[in-house]
């Protein structure tokens, strides 16, 4: 089975959408697909996680599905979005410097894909 991670940097709502819709497809063709947040795509999470949001099904499927993989703790700080983050139950990832390490997913055989 392949592995991919999607790692959203931006805080485009729209953009993120296309994160979701992928690793959803992703999935249900059979690959092991995870989603990071990470820069300000973090400040994204309060409002996917609002259930009056207009994404909130979409993002709900996800994280069900166990896709989350987590958010960077440097970034979900500086930018107000620990508290979300941590309401939300996600990983707060920070094993190099306060951020997730892209290295350790290609040492997983992760293919890496940037938003």
């Amino acid at each position: 089975m392949s592995k991919v991670l999607l790692v959203a940097f931006r805080g485009d709502l729209l953009c993120f959408v296309h994160v979701l819709l992928n690793a959803l497809n992703l999935k249900e063709r059979g690959v092991d697909a995870r989603i990071l947040f990470e820069g300000a795509s973090v400040t994204l999470v309060a409002p996917l996680a609002d259930p009056q949001g207009d994404f909130h099904t979409l993002y709900a499927k996800a994280k069900a599905a166990g896709l989350i993989e987590g958010a960077c703790r440097a970034c979900s700080a500086k930018l107000g979005a620990l508290e979300a983050v941590q309401a939300e139950g996600l990983p707060l990832l920070d094993e190099m410097n306060g951020h997730p390490a892209l290295g350790r997913y290609l040492a997983e055989g992760r293919t890496i894909l940037t938003f």
